[in-house]
């Protein structure tokens, strides 16, 4: 009987250690597993960070509407600048997000249409260059008070009714401080417009916020509010000589600066001509990608490459590392246009590599000619 019960006893002592064993080893186990799957959720976490996420950021140059533009696109009360895009529309609505030059106001008929030196455009074509793809204009320009403080601002108001962003030119000091920001693919895209005069004319005291004029301090401090809530900053700047192919001391020492201060695209205007594009290196390393100008992109100029603009994109890349994001810039492409005329007349767009009048009027090579202008300081 004593036996019997040690034997019992025995069993139970050796059962309670093997379920203590095992209850240890499942506790150990458990939180083995735990601690694994905790991390393998946080390696899923930040593997899905590391999912790249792009988009294809691109400009167009000057939306400079000649009176001889706005009377060949009329049709009967209204105008009609469709038909003059129509053949480059498919190239134009390619990237993510297009940013346009609108030069010309458009603060329509009802104050009266008019030409250079001061112009004024019909509403429609901002109608027309949204339906062809473009997403955002910019505004601060030497033609940004060509009709005044109150024809700026209608315009503004037309750009709105129309739901076509607008920067660079403000209804007052609040809209002023308001960032332009538009996200696709999840990467947040500040634009800033600035401009380098206003043809002479004064800004009114207390207006001040009508047009943004380059400022390096300025500047400066709209950057940094940037690159707190964008991932990306693209800068549409006026600047530079007119006619000239190639970028000036200035325009290039003001690049540095923006560069240097974060600025990661930057598109140039008011030169009505094709100059360059190039990689600089900012302070802390950051490349950035520099187009000094993207010449007229629709005008009713057409002396020597006057007629010559077109499109550039770069591909943007947001990614993960160690927690942080980082942006890429990649392939930047060109995508030349020519504007066709019959004495001022019959204005059409054309893609240059397919246009027959632009061949004859400079030479069979001005496609590869264009080309290797913009893109070949890239290669290098």
């Amino acid at each position: 009987m004593k036996k019997s019960k040690f034997a019992l006893l025995f069993s139970i002592i050796i059962f309670s250690i093997l379920v203590l064993f095992l209850l240890f080893s499942s506790y150990n186990h458990f939180n083995e597993k735990g601690h694994i799957n905790y991390l393998s959720e946080r390696s899923m976490e930040v593997s899905s960070k590391n999912l790249t996420q792009e988009i294809t950021i691109a400009a167009i140059g000057d939306i400079l509407i000649h009176d001889r533009v706005y009377i060949d696109a009329k049709e009967g009360n209204s105008y009609n600048f469709d038909k003059m895009l129509e053949k480059v529309t498919p190239a134009l609505k390619k990237p993510d997000i297009l940013v346009a030059n609108e030069e010309t106001i458009v603060a329509g008929e009802s104050i009266g249409l008019s030409g250079y030196p001061a112009f004024n455009g019909p509403v429609e074509i901002a109608d027309s260059i949204k339906k062809a793809g473009v997403d955002i204009v910019t505004t601060a320009n030497n033609h940004s008070l060509d009709r005044g403080v109150e024809a700026q601002k209608l315009s503004l108001q037309n750009l709105d009714d129309i739901k076509l962003p607008h920067v660079g030119t403000f209804m007052n000091e609040e809209d002023q401080q308001q960032l332009r920001i538009l996200s696709s693919n999840g990467i947040k895209v500040a634009f800033l417009s600035y401009t380098y005069g206003l043809n002479g004319i004064p800004i009114p005291k207390g207006k001040e916020y009508i047009v943004n004029m380059i400022d390096f301090d300025k500047m400066k401090k709209e950057i940094n509010r940037a690159k707190k809530e964008a991932d990306l900053i693209v800068m549409g700047i006026h600047w530079g000589m007119e006619y000239e192919r190639f970028p000036s001391i200035e325009q290039r020492d003001i690049a540095k600066f923006l560069v240097d201060e974060g600025v990661d695209i930057i598109f140039g205007s008011h030169p009505h001509v094709l100059q360059p594009a190039e990689w600089l290196e900012g302070k802390d390393g950051n490349k950035s990608l520099v187009v000094y100008s993207l010449g007229n992109f629709l005008s009713g100029q057409d002396e020597q490459y006057r007629d010559l603009g077109g499109m550039v994109s770069v591909r943007v890349q947001k990614s993960w590392e160690n927690n942080k994001t980082k942006i890429t810039l990649l392939d930047p492409s060109f995508y030349p246009t020519f504007v066709a005329s019959e004495a001022e007349k019959n204005y059409k767009m054309e893609p240059l590599l397919d246009s027959e009048k632009a061949k004859k009027k400079y030479s069979e090579t001005i496609y590869d000619d264009m080309m290797n202008h913009v893109l070949n300081s890239l290669e290098h």
